[in-house]
């Protein structure tokens, strides 16, 4: 009786650990994607769309074998045998590779190591002309989503009056095709508050106060924070999504389902956020600050010399980009996992080296990141918890309406 338990037992930690090493393409994978976008210096909206499409290409090239979900985009013939791990290393390298020209090379190069893991055979030369199928047809469907479209921001000036001329911020992903929502319009909030509120006063004041470069009334903590979510990039967002895959230790198909959702939450919400900044143009901080004797409060006095504590992005105000961001997450993971409460999870910032912050609940985590941006002197109290609002829902909303469960024929 005792072999026999010992041998159960041995073959459900071979079982799990089979499980684990499967699932690990998909984080190793992600790991690849948020390294190429960092290396090209791209900004969250189109980092999040190269991210998304790798995402997508392995989802659906595993599911086109499992066929335990309906399809993203699509789900071609799969013949018994072909390995799970080849078509989705395949398809993200094939994706990132045709994203990346110039990198090509290396990039294949990646692909054929992490393909040299996978036995050879029949079934793993299935999987890479799988995973090569899927990916040209997620390729094909985004190859003309706007988001290659010309910058045509117009500045608001009057003849003859001089305006900075900076390059403005992606000013065409308001049209560019969403992921899941049925239009970047789709969660628009309702337009900045008044500038004659009494919300507008308070939070005039304590932007004022708490996100002055040298501000005397910002703790120690708080400029951590301000500091620590100063990075944009997936490097500080994408770990958290990591460790709770290895926490909840997930199959290879759901791994695949679950990164796939985050990314095109946050995707997504990239859109929905800049068709609202653009829509609205609400003032930054500093921009209000030194101007505060023109809004028609007297509640809010102006500061000539107010600066943040760092460069303010080159996008309008409204809403809180960050925040939409690390919602849009936590909202897809929270409907997952079915609660904001998970398993610790941390993450480190590379404008801050050396910190690491931890938490063990999805509401706490975008808390922080909200406020972080008050601290910072870029967001405005209302603006972040409407962009922390937005996020929310974006998430739920992908993870409710992309591939769900897929039915039986027979209903069971």
């Amino acid at each position: 009786m005792l072999k026999l338990r010992t041998l159960v037992l041995s073959l459900t930690i071979s079982a799990a650990a089979i499980g684990a090493a499967a699932a690990d393409v998909i984080i190793d994978w992600n790991e690849k994607a948020v390294a190429n976008v960092l290396a090209r210096n791209m900004g969250p909206p189109t980092a999040e769309r190269v991210i998304a499409m790798v995402h997508l290409a392995m989802f659906d090239s595993i599911n086109s074998i499992e066929r335990r979900y309906q399809p993203y985009a699509v789900q071609l013939p799969a013949a018994g045998g072909t390995s799970r791990e080849a078509a989705a290393a395949s398809a993200a390298g094939t994706v990132l590779a045709a994203l990346d020209p110039p990198k090509q090379a290396e990039i294949k190069a990646m692909l054929g190591a992490s393909l040299a893991a996978i036995p050879e055979g029949d079934g793993k030369a299935k999987g890479i002309a799988l995973g090569e199928a899927v990916a040209a047809k997620i390729l094909e469907a985004r190859a003309n989503d706007g988001s290659g479209a010309p910058d045509d921001y117009r500045y608001s000036t009057k003849p003859g009056a001089y305006v900075p001329t900076p390059a403005m911020f992606v000013p065409m992903w308001p049209g560019v095709k969403p992921f899941a929502m049925t239009s970047g319009s789709q969660f628009r909030p309702a337009p900045p508050i008044a500038l004659t509120s009494a919300e507008w006063t308070a939070d005039y004041n304590e932007i004022k106060s708490l996100g002055r470069i040298d501000s005397t009334t910002r703790t120690a903590k708080q400029t951590e924070d301000a500091r620590f979510w100063l990075a944009t990039g997936g490097n500080v967002y994408y770990p958290v999504t990591r460790s709770l895959a290895k926490a909840k230790n997930l199959s290879l198909i759901e791994s695949a389902r679950l990164f796939a959702l985050v990314a095109v939450a946050r995707l997504d919400a990239t859109i929905a956020v800049f068709d609202a900044k653009y829509q609205f143009g609400f003032w930054r901080p500093i921009t209000a600050i030194r101007n505060g004797d023109t809004d028609d409060n007297p509640a809010t006095e102006r500061d000539a010399t107010w600066r943040p504590i760092a460069d303010t992005p080159m996008h309008p105000e409204y809403p809180c980009a960050h925040c939409i961001l690390a919602a849009s997450m936590a909202g897809a993971l929270e409907t997952v996992f079915g609660s904001a409460d998970v398993p610790e999870f941390s993450t480190t910032s590379p404008t801050l080296p050396g910190i690491t912050h931890r938490w063990s609940n999805l509401r706490d985590f975008v808390k922080e990141v909200s406020e972080a941006r008050i601290f910072a002197g870029f967001h405005y109290r209302f603006s972040s918890r409407v962009g922390a609002d937005m996020g929310h829902r974006i998430g739920a909303y992908v993870a409710k309406t992309v591939m769900q469960p897929a039915t039986l024929a027979d209903g069971r």
